[in-house]
């Protein structure tokens, strides 16, 4: 499993069947579902899933991360020559 503070997955037993969530630590007592996928058959399923998913996802969430961070360099930037 990925080492993050931020991101970790867990796997919940539904009506249906079994479900994984990426969730998201927002403060210190909340947490936020970034992405779930539902409709897994057994458990290991589920983590299997979670387990491959989540260095993707925070690998996608820090590539999101570093372009947004350059568009707003460069606006900052056309600001001040303004």
């Amino acid at each position: 499993m990925s080492v993050s503070k931020k991101f970790s997955y867990k796997v919940i037993e539904k009506r249906n069947g079994w479900a994984a969530e990426i969730v998201r630590q927002v403060t210190a007592q909340r947490t936020a579902v970034s992405k779930r996928e539902m409709g897994f058959e057994t458990e290991a399923e589920a983590i299997a899933w979670g387990e491959r998913e989540l260095p993707a996802f925070i690998a996608m969430q820090a590539e999101r991360n570093k372009r947004k961070s350059a568009e707003r360099k460069s606006a900052e930037g056309k600001a001040e020559k303004e």
